[in-house]
């Protein structure tokens, strides 16, 4: 029998935004909570890229949170803006986002993240606290073991630490599968001096173009940096097997310049001449339908529940989890009961949304107009 909310020990792991949005509603309610995180402080790396956060999912959550407000002083509307291009560079259409409309507005991962660790109480996260592995009985309590050898006993241990989590093995045995995608992340930055042509092409939004095999996705972030994910159906150790090694920039440069050989020059600066060493992101996703036996001291939220191709729902996704988690822990008597009520809304949704992108992430290579431009799309 699991214990009462008031009483209980409650761990997240993961202090990315589902973690951190299920944090803060909890403390709003009044629930003592803990997050683990692997970093050793919240400045320790580059958090990514930009996130459309929608009025139906994510801003819900930051409602929740009492962070809604805040959330949108910080966020860029601006960044509603998508460009369809050509491999000429040529716009082939264009969405101007309304004056006042919010309903997806972009704000940066570290953007993000900085407001949600100033909401919660301090001393609500432990930095440098890497998870190996959670042991004990289905009824609790639970042993969360992290490297170094410490141990922390609890009664409620929350999955929010993404497509490679240590928490989902304590219910699933389930495994993420390479999608045969992957993108090759490229930084700008101070481009308004020093990237002219390419500010100028990418907008205050996002641009990308594709030609069946291959695509470039300009995505404008603040401070005056546009990050380029170069997207390709390529095999996961694409970069050893070209006889390269990670941290060879010019040899990678090359090698995707010949890939893109036939596109303008105009879209190959995407390629040619970003600010630093390339990142590779080969793309992964759990298996269809993922489902688990119920445990009344597991839960688990975002990419470690139902990691799926980068198709725009992710991070919303995640954090609705977060909130309904919350929420329903706020409510119920005892955690089993919270888990259970969860896991009946979360698991459905889940399920039909995976089904939806199953074996999609090829669509990030097409160069049909994506649905959202329809039929009237200013080009």
């Amino acid at each position: 029998m699991t214990s009462p909310i008031s009483q209980a020990r409650i761990s997240i792991i993961g202090a990315g935004p589902a973690g951190l949005t299920c944090a803060r509603i909890l403390q709003r309610h009044g629930i003592a909570v803990t997050v683990y995180d692997r970093d050793p402080g919240r400045d320790a790396r580059d958090q990514g890229g930009t996130l459309d956060l929608r009025a139906d999912n994510g801003q819900l959550a930051l409602r929740e949170a009492g962070l809604l407000d805040g959330f949108l002083r910080l966020s860029r509307p601006e960044g509603q803006e998508m460009r369809v291009l050509g491999i000429d560079g040529e716009l082939r259409a264009h969405i101007v986002p309304e004056e006042g409309e919010l309903f997806k507005p972009e704000i940066d991962r570290g953007r993000l993240r900085d407001l949600l660790l100033d909401s919660l109480s301090p001393g609500s996260v432990r930095w440098g606290q890497a998870l190996t592995r959670v042991s004990g009985p289905a009824d609790g309590p639970r042993t969360l073991h992290f490297a170094g050898g410490a141990v922390v006993e609890t009664d409620l241990v929350i999955g929010a630490d993404g497509a490679f989590s240590r928490v989902r093995p304590a219910v699933s045995p389930a495994v993420p599968r390479y999608t045969g995608v992957s993108f090759t992340e490229a930084w700008f930055h101070d481009v308004a001096d020093r990237h002219t042509e390419l500010s100028t092409l990418v907008g205050q939004g996002s641009a990308t173009g594709a030609d069946g095999r291959r695509a470039l996705w300009g995505q404008r972030n603040s401070g005056d940096h546009i990050r380029v994910y170069i997207i390709r159906q390529v095999p996961a150790d694409w970069i050893t097997a070209a006889g390269l090694r990670p941290g060879d920039t010019a040899g990678i440069r090359a090698h995707l310049l010949d890939e893109f050989a036939g596109w303008s020059p105009r879209m190959r600066q995407m390629i040619s001449d970003n600010d630093g060493p390339y990142v590779d992101r080969p793309i992964f996703a759990l298996p269809v339908p993922h489902t688990w036996e119920h445990s009344p001291t597991v839960a688990l939220l975002g990419d470690a529940a139902h990691l799926m191709p980068p198709l725009g729902v992710g991070v919303n996704l995640a954090m609705l989890d977060a909130a309904e988690l919350a929420l329903a822990l706020a409510g119920s008597a005892t955690i089993g009961e919270a888990v259970r009520a969860y896991e009946d809304t979360m698991l459905p949704r889940s399920i039909e949304t995976a089904k939806l992108l199953d074996g999609r992430a090829e669509d990030l290579l097409s160069d049909d107009l994506p649905p959202e431009f329809g039929d009237d799309h200013d080009a």
